[in-house]
């Protein structure tokens, strides 16, 4: 009986290919069959990451510049069978600054995950805005962008407050402070209907210049502020009262009639009065015109009269000269109309003033006054209609170049008895 060689055996594998790997085992040996042969199979499995993006761009349309738009998101899914590693996340583009992203995706992304990226507008400048977001990452086609856009409009502005709210007509030109919002240095302000040049101060705030003209009248008027396209608009408007008082004065003129000279007139008086609803700041309360040295004024006005109060001025009249004068009484104020005038007239007269010493005649009640125009041929019935009760007597009634003579008499209580006459008195009355 033989004895078998000890068989010797040799095992080998071949790669067939990268998804299907196939190897044989070879068995070399002295049996029939040589080489005997086992076949080897395993199929691989490929692993990656996939990156999906929804909506793959966001259009934010128009938006006022400095304020920041809604919300929009981009939902990241990753479709692969491995976990995404994300590098980087950021903005990027000519106008990326005006964009903003917040989000939850960290740094990577496990497969079948999903994260949210939220993207905000806010424009520095008007027109037209484009960027990109971009994603960095270990999936195929790295990076990943979601295009993003817009467009800066120049905001509504809003008007809250005004200072001073309210103005007085005929006032001097006075600065309006105009308190707010999306104040811009191209900024304009309409008041009552007409454009003005704005003086920006902040995005809260603006000046303007309103002139006496601005103040001219009576009433309320509409301030609003408004911004230049693109975009921009009117604000809604407010109110700036212009207040004004309104002088009233009664009588309208005083006439004085005959005065004679060098004495002075009974007082008149004439009543000043606001009917407005603003002070009268009243500047100058005087007399003016050819003849005003010879009238005279006192008056409880001041430098101001409250709406709806009055106030008396009181005037009185001297001529200095025999003849017709004529002046008036000029009020300047920050009323419509100013200054207001009241007319004086008035005329100088001759006259001739009698003085004598009481009578000490007994029962003696008053005293009468007789005048001739030749010595002793006085009249017989007296220049007053009563008795005079006093010295004096004052003969208004002469005329210049005339010599005039005069007696006084005592008259008793019951008129019927009287004094003998005075001595007798002469004037000459001097000729114009």
């Amino acid at each position: 009986m033989k004895t078998r060689a000890a068989q010797r055996r040799t095992v080998s594998a071949v790669i067939l290919s990268m998804a299907c790997i196939a190897l044989a085992l070879s068995i070399k040996d002295n049996a029939n069959g040589d080489p005997q042969a086992v076949s080897l199979s395993r199929t691989g499995t490929h692993t990656a990451a996939t990156v999906s993006l929804s909506p793959a761009s966001l259009a934010f349309g128009n938006q006022s510049v400095g304020a920041a738009s809604a919300v929009q998101t981009v939902t990241l899914s990753n479709t692969g069978n491995a976990a995404l590693s994300i590098t980087s996340l950021t903005v990027k583009g000519t106008n990326g600054s005006s964009f903003a992203q917040a989000n939850t995706c960290g740094s990577s992304v496990a497969a079948g995950a999903t994260c949210t990226v939220s993207v905000k507008f806010a424009p520095s400048a008007t027109g037209s805005s484009t960027a990109s977001l971009s994603i960095t990452d270990n999936a195929s086609g790295s990076p990943q962008t979601v295009s993003l856009s817009g467009t800066g409009n120049n905001p509504v502005p809003t008007l809250t407050s005004l200072s001073p709210a309210s103005a007085v007509a005929g006032a001097a030109a006075q600065t309006l402070t105009l308190t707010g919002k999306n104040f811009l240095s191209s900024s304009t302000v309409t008041y009552n209907g007409v454009g003005h040049t704005a003086t920006f101060v902040s995005a809260t705030q603006l000046t303007i210049s309103l002139s006496a003209t601005d103040q001219a009248k009576a009433g309320s008027y509409a301030v609003a502020v408004t911004n230049p396209a693109p975009g921009g608009g009117a604000s809604s408007p407010l109110n700036l009262t212009v207040a004004s008082p309104i002088v009233s004065l009664s009588p309208t003129s005083l006439a004085f009639g005959n005065e004679p000279a060098d004495m002075t007139s009974t007082a008149q008086s004439v009543t000043l009065g606001n009917t407005g609803n603003a002070a009268l700041s009243i500047t100058s309360l005087a007399l003016a015109g050819a003849n005003a040295s010879d009238f005279a004024q006192t008056n409880t006005c001041g430098s101001s009269l409250a709406a709806s109060a009055t106030c008396t001025i009181v005037v009185m009249f001297t001529p200095s000269v025999v003849r017709t004068e004529a002046a008036s009484l000029s009020i300047s104020d920050n009323s419509s109309g100013s200054p207001q005038t009241v007319p004086l007239s008035g005329a100088g007269t001759h006259d001739v003033l009698l003085s004598w010493a009481a009578s000490s005649t007994p029962g003696a009640v008053g005293y009468d006054v007789y005048r001739g125009t030749t010595s002793g041929k006085e009249g017989a019935t007296p220049l007053n209609s009563l008795p005079i009760n006093g010295t004096t007597y004052t003969d208004a009634n002469v005329q210049a170049g005339q010599t005039y003579y005069y007696v006084v008499t005592a008259v008793a209580s019951d008129d019927s008895t009287q004094s003998a006459n005075s001595n007798e008195v002469s004037a000459t009355v001097p000729s114009p």
